[in-house]
């Protein structure tokens, strides 16, 4: 598995990997490569839907 941070924008996850929810629930993204979520603005967390731009997130 391998982690990208992509400047001001998501985490790009690659790989094997699985995903829990809050009561550790597997959540089936469906695909290979997922982008979460680190602004808090996207509808459909924890994957990224590009609200970032629009809320203008700037990682520190």
């Amino acid at each position: 598995m391998t982690i990208t941070v992509c400047p001001d924008g998501p985490l790009l996850v690659r790989g094997g990997y699985e995903l829990l929810d809050g009561d550790d629930r597997p959540i089936d993204p469906g695909r290979a490569t997922v982008a979460l979520c680190r602004c808090g603005a996207s509808s459909i967390k924890p994957f990224c839907d590009g609200s970032h731009k629009r809320a203008r997130f700037r990682a520190r």
